[in-house]
């Protein structure tokens, strides 16, 4: 084999190799950044990771909203009006956040159900909710308004 071909060769396969290496990272950078949204009858079904972080949305349950004394612990359930979810949340909790209000709620499942939320999203005005949750509610039969 001739000395140049022998060098074009290494240097192709080691460019080959830092592509490979690149995106292999950037891949995996991305795959740990992802947020999957989930539906509470997908949670109930157990279609859902438990050592993932997740969305779950839908509405908050008539009567779930329980509040600790003297403290920012909340719990409260989400509901697709066919499963609901239980959810606990350490913070304060947005303005709209109501009983019977579309909300999208960030976290982790525990493996005994309760969803351990980090972060609480209330609907922004009386017509919105987010079209993953507006869609679980119209397969649940509930008819939902979309400006």
């Amino acid at each position: 084999m001739h000395p140049q071909r022998k060098k074009r060769l290494l240097l192709l396969a080691a460019a080959l190799a830092v592509i490979t290496l690149a995106s292999t990272l950037i891949l995996n950078a991305f795959r740990s950044n992802l947020v999957f949204f989930h539906t509470p009858s997908e949670v109930a079904s157990k279609q859902v990771a438990t050592d993932r972080t997740l969305r779950i949305g839908g509405l908050v349950a008539p009567g779930s909203i329980q509040r600790s004394a003297g403290g920012l612990q909340v719990s409260f359930a989400v509901t697709d009006q066919v499963h609901s979810v239980p959810v606990r949340y350490q913070g304060i909790l947005p303005d709209l956040f109501n009983e019977g209000k579309g909300t999208v709620v960030q976290g982790v499942l525990g493996a005994d159900g309760v969803f351990q939320a980090s972060q609480v999203l209330a609907k922004h005005d009386e017509n919105y909710m987010p079209p993953e949750a507006a869609d679980a509610l119209e397969r649940a039969g509930q008819t939902v308004v979309q400006p």
